[in-house]
C-alpha cells in the first residue's frame, strides 16, 4: 500500500462515476456521506504525506470510519 494515496470515489468506482454524480446531485444522504468519506480520505492522505505524528489509534479510528462509509455508499451504488 502506498502512502498518501487518494481512495477518492471516483478512482474507486471509475465505472460508477455517473452514478455517483447523479446521486450527490438527487440523494442528500448520500452526498453527506460522500462529502464526509472525502474529508476523512483528504485528513488520512495528509497525515501520511506530512509525517505528523498522530496517535495510531485516532490515525486507525479515521480509517476505519473510512472503510465503513466507503462500504456503504458502495451499498447504494451498487443497488
Amino acid at each position: 500500500m502506498m502512502l498518501g494515496e487518494n481512495h477518492a470515489l471516483f478512482l474507486e468506482y471509475p465505472e460508477m462515476h455517473g452514478k455517483i454524480r447523479e446521486l450527490k446531485q438527487s440523494d442528500e444522504n448520500f452526498k453527506q456521506m460522500s462529502d464526509r468519506y472525502h474529508q476523512l480520505d483528504h485528513k488520512i492522505r495528509g497525515l501520511e504525506v506530512s509525517n505528523i505524528p498522530t496517535d495510531d489509534h485516532h490515525f486507525n479510528q479515521l480509517k476505519l470510519e473510512r472503510l465503513q462509509l466507503k462500504d456503504k455508499l458502495y451499498s447504494i451504488l451498487s443497488n
